[in-house]
């Protein structure tokens, strides 16, 4: 019984192992980005959804979309229909929103 569930331990850890090294090497390039100047930080565009937007971001992600870097929020507002913005990482413009957007005055 034991042994067994060490192999199964052992055989989810070995299936996690390349989501673990892509997330180090996403991180990496965004480190890399931000030291090139392609990109703006994360915190200053953070501010400026938060600013703009009612609700609070829930999460973020950093793409490379047709050659360009996209940061990608969802927000959650009081309303808890979350909506989805895209800003491009190197000027802070918006490229696209989805869902109930919500803008403060």
């Amino acid at each position: 019984m034991r042994g067994a569930l060490l192999l199964l331990l052992s055989l989810l850890m070995l299936a996690a192992a390349p989501a673990w090294a892509d997330d180090r090497r996403d991180h990496e390039r965004a480190r890399a980005a931000l030291a090139a100047g392609e990109i703006r930080p994360l915190a200053d565009l953070l501010a400026e959804v938060e600013r703009r937007y009612i609700g609070r971001v829930i999460e973020t992600e950093l793409e490379r979309e047709n050659g360009r870097w996209v940061y990608e929020f969802k927000v959650l507002p009081p309303s808890g229909r979350v909506f989805e913005l895209k800003l491009d990482a190197a000027t802070g413009a918006l490229l696209r929103a989805r869902g109930p957007v919500q803008e403060r005055d």
